[in-house]
């Protein structure tokens, strides 16, 4: 393959193995950036990119692992080249073990049955308040919880120890929780609590 062009043979390969994962590839995007059109974009690359590589791709590993890790480096590469944006917040920043004066599962006591008050909470509310959380942790949690991906993938894909993964989640849902309570509150998912000091 030479200047980016892509023979028929890759192209029906694209689009035999990779093309499904279409619908992951735009929903993992729109729950990393701030608009549908970088989403778009995001996807987009990805998949080009993609399918320029598709040679590249083993039979029998997980072509979805594969387009994430792709999806990954695309977005760090766009991050790193955007002088408008500042510096991603990372766990370097804010690390919610380090930092005691990071409050992290505040309402924690308050949620009757947490996970599952999240399941109510529409797609739009959720990705804002993934939006605001360290950028490691909203990879771990989209990854983990949207994608439905296994520890070792995750960890494989974002090159940290299956224990890293382990932590940033179980921090990110207390984190996440955090964020979405109030919402819930208004709803009346969960009581109201007088004179909490948070």
């Amino acid at each position: 393959m030479t200047n980016d062009r892509v023979s028929e043979e890759q192209q029906k390969r694209f689009t035999r193995l990779a093309w499904p994962y279409l619908p992951t590839v735009l929903r993992t995007a729109r729950y990393l950036t701030q608009s549908e059109a970088d989403a778009d974009d995001l996807a987009q690359d990805t998949m080009i990119k993609a399918m320029r590589a598709i040679d590249r791709f083993r039979d029998g590993t997980d072509m979805k692992a594969w387009l994430v890790t792709i999806m990954k480096r695309t977005f760090i590469d766009k991050l790193r080249s955007d002088q408008r944006r500042i510096k991603p917040q990372g766990l370097d920043d804010m690390d919610p073990v380090a930092d005691p004066n990071v409050p992290v599962g505040v309402f924690d006591d308050d949620w009757p049955g947490p996970e599952q008050q999240l399941n109510r909470f529409e797609d739009e509310a959720v990705i804002e308040a993934l939006q605001r959380l360290p950028q490691d942790i909203r990879w771990t949690l989209i990854l983990l919880d949207v994608e439905q991906m296994d520890q070792a993938s995750v960890a494989g894909i974002l090159d940290v120890p299956v224990g890293t993964i382990k932590s940033r989640a179980h921090y990110g849902r207390k984190m996440l929780r955090d964020l979405l309570y109030h919402t819930a509150q208004k709803r009346g998912w969960v009581a109201v609590v007088e004179n909490r000091s948070s």
